[in-house]
């Protein structure tokens, strides 16, 4: 169960009746003023972060090295979604629980990130193998 759910209703209208103990009406409507303020913060950034990741191809990230070092247990899909400016690409079937997606870069690494309920769990990065060693560009010959 996800108290969250509960618990941030539960918070506003406490709130809301606080400030009709407190001020009455007047009250109600500078608490009512501050929460629509709130929820209209949080749209807005989520409207941001919609419009950043449609503009990005499904499951691209620039540097799946950099999102595995920038990952932390507990964050939310928004955040990981503002972090790489795209939508991953679901690996699990729609509604299933828990979720993974995937964000690859352009050398074919990937990272694969398994969400419970919204909420990061743990993250898997898969590297294809590298060539033995690169070709130097200029061979260096030793002279006698």
């Amino acid at each position: 169960m996800n108290l969250r759910k509960i618990w941030v209703p539960v918070g506003l209208a406490v709130l809301l009746i606080a400030a009709h103990q407190t001020y009455g009406w007047l009250g109600v409507a500078a608490a009512g003023g501050g929460i629509v303020m709130w929820l209209l913060l949080h749209f807005n950034r989520l409207m941001s972060v919609v419009r950043k990741a449609s503009q990005q191809p499904i499951g691209y990230v620039a540097s799946a090295v950099m999102l595995n070092a920038k990952l932390r247990p507990g964050v939310n899909m928004m955040h990981v979604v503002a972090m790489t400016r795209s939508l991953g690409k679901q690996q699990t079937p729609q509604g299933e629980q828990p979720e993974i997606f995937r964000w690859t870069d352009g050398s074919h690494s990937h990272v694969d990130c398994t969400f419970d309920h919204g909420r990061l769990v743990s993250w898997q990065m898969y590297r294809p193998p590298q060539d033995d060693a690169p070709t130097p560009a200029i061979e260096h010959t030793p002279t006698p």
